[in-house]
Order: C-alpha cells, then sequence, then structure tokens
C-alpha cells in the first residue's frame, strides 16, 4: 500500500501546534492525522533504555488501551521507538514527528523504517517540518522537532532521562507552552533518572499508572466501558465483530482461528476481506486488529 506525502498550512494544523511560540511555517505527512477527537500524549526518553524504562512504557500504555488517547514519539532509538511500538499493540493512535524526511529512502534511523511502515498501516501517521524527500535528520534539527511534539500534545510524559539528555529539551518546552509535563520516578541510585529527579522537585506530575495519565488529561474512567475499535465501527458483520473481539491481542493465525472456531473457509477469505479493509492487520505472522 502506496502513502503519500501530503502538505498542511497553518490553517490546517492541528490546532495546538498553533498556540506555541513559534509555530512552522508548513508541515509535511503521510498517513492519517490526529483526530480532535484525541488527547495526544507525547512519550520521550532516553535513547539508552534500561529494562525498569520499558516495563514502564508497556504497563502505561497498555493502560491506555480503549480510551481516545494518541501517542506521539520521534521514532528514534530507545523509549520512542518502544512507545510506538506499545501504542500499536493497544491498537492506539500513533504519531511519529521526525527530525528529518518522511519519504522511505531517508527515514531515519533506517533500522526503524520497518515501524515507520507498522505505524502508517495501522492508521497512524508520520509528521516533518522540512523537505520531507530530504537528508536525514542532523543534530541541529532535533530541537526543532521536539518543541512540535511538545506542542502538539496536551501533556508530554517523561520516562528515563539522564542529567545532560537531550530528552529534557522537550521536557521544558512542554512547560514553556503551558503543557502538563508528567514524570515516572526511578531509582535514587541511577544516573538515568537524574533528569527525571529535576523535573519532579520543580513540580512535573508524577505517574505511577495509566490512571495517573487519564486523569491529567481530563478523561473520565468511571464508566464500566470503554471505547473501542467496534464501537466506532457499527456496520460491522457478526463475524467480523468475533475477530475484533478475539484480536483483543496479537495472535498467529492458528491461534485465531482455535479462537474463532470457525471453518478455514469461512475465515480465509473473511480475514483478507478485513486486512484490505484495514481492519485487520498482518505482519510477521501474527494478526492484530487495525484502526
Amino acid at each position: 500500500m502506496s502513502f503519500p506525502i501530503h502538505n498542511l498550512v497553518p490553517s490546517e494544523f492541528p490546532l495546538r501546534l498553533n498556540e506555541i511560540p513559534q509555530p512552522p511555517k508548513g508541515l509535511h505527512y503521510r498517513g492519517v492525522m490526529p483526530g480532535s477527537e484525541l488527547k495526544l500524549l507525547t512519550v520521550v526518553g532516553s535513547r539508552k533504555y534500561t529494562t525498569y524504562g520499558k516495563q514502564c512504557v508497556d504497563h502505561l500504555i497498555g493502560g491506555l488501551r480503549g480510551y481516545r488517547v494518541g501517542v506521539v514519539s520521534g521514532l528514534a532509538l530507545g523509549i520512542d521507538s518502544l512507545a510506538h511500538e506499545a501504542a500499536l499493540e493497544n491498537n492506539l493512535y500513533t504519531l511519529a514527528i521526525l527530525g528529518g524526511g518522511i519519504d522511505d529512502k531517508v527515514i531515519y534511523p533506517a533500522t526503524h523504517k520497518p515501524l515507520a511502515r507498522r505505524i502508517l498501516e495501522s492508521g497512524g501517521g508520520l509528521m516533518c517540518e522540512h523537505d520531507p524527500h530530504g537528508k536525514p535528520a542532523h543534530r541541529g534539527a532535533f530541537p526543532e522537532r521536539n518543541r512540535l511534539q511538545a506542542g502538539i500534545s496536551h501533556a508530554t510524559l517523561l520516562i528515563e532521562a539522564a542529567e545532560k539528555s537531550g530528552t529534557l529539551i522537550t521536557a521544558r518546552m512542554a512547560t514553556d507552552y503551558n503543557r502538563e509535563l508528567l514524570v515516572v520516578p526511578g531509582s535514587i541510585f541511577s544516573r538515568q533518572h537524574d533528569g527525571i529527579h529535576q523535573f519532579l522537585k520543580l513540580g512535573a506530575t508524577p505517574v505511577t499508572c495509566a490512571q495517573d495519565i487519564l486523569q491529567v488529561l481530563n478523561i473520565d474512567t468511571n464508566n464500566a466501558h470503554q471505547p473501542t475499535l467496534t464501537d466506532a465501527l457499527p456496520d460491522l458483520s457478526g463475524d467480523e465483530r468475533a475477530v475484533l473481539a478475539a484480536l483483543h491481542e496479537p495472535m498467529n493465525r492458528d491461534e485465531l482461528m482455535r479462537a474463532l472456531q470457525m471453518p478455514i473457509e469461512k475465515a480465509t477469505p473473511l480475514l483478507m476481506m478485513m486486512e484490505l479493509g484495514g481492519l485487520v492487520v498482518q505482519s510477521g505472522g501474527m494478526y492484530r486488529a487495525g484502526r
């Protein structure tokens, strides 16, 4: 499937980007831009993450499943890519804002081109400010990219950052733009959390569970029923609903067939049509619900 590059002028920007002191003059994107119904959460952190950092990403983003939250990050090595992966695994919208181009040939890091493709296939998006066909990002481009990440979102979540981490730039910008800054407390004995604790002392909101994030985003968690993909697609057939209900987590084909208890001659064309319609995504032999 092809995902062409589109251009946005300021009047078409996501609303919050026009509120920052230095809004971009133009933007380029592929895929789908976030809808106004989503609360956007930027997730940033160290490239050299620890096991604890990965556990925090999986636990916190996993707890957002079913809510109208979109995850924004930078497709970089480390916490950024983990955040995108966790969003995909939990059927959440995710947007990658790159410091360089978004054409397949120049996506950086190159090792994350497959991840970028999965983001697009899932109904997410890629965004950049400068030439979308240009060279990969250089060091000076990242602060510019960081202001877009902080500006587009309702809140920024900081997971692991050393005292001089570049990630702290995004955190500072979030506070400068009057956005909520959330931080995950870490070990007092780990230098990897020194930057986190700086912001805790300055009044950032500590996060220990997904409920903390939802509360800051003003999302009601008292309702017993959380909105799901099937709620947004009322015209689904009974068989299609059964497939999406079974795919509450990624499954290989054999597992899915057993869960559906459906004749293979019926399930095979059904899955094929759902893939074509974007309801189901199949990658690496695993099926997961689309958007």
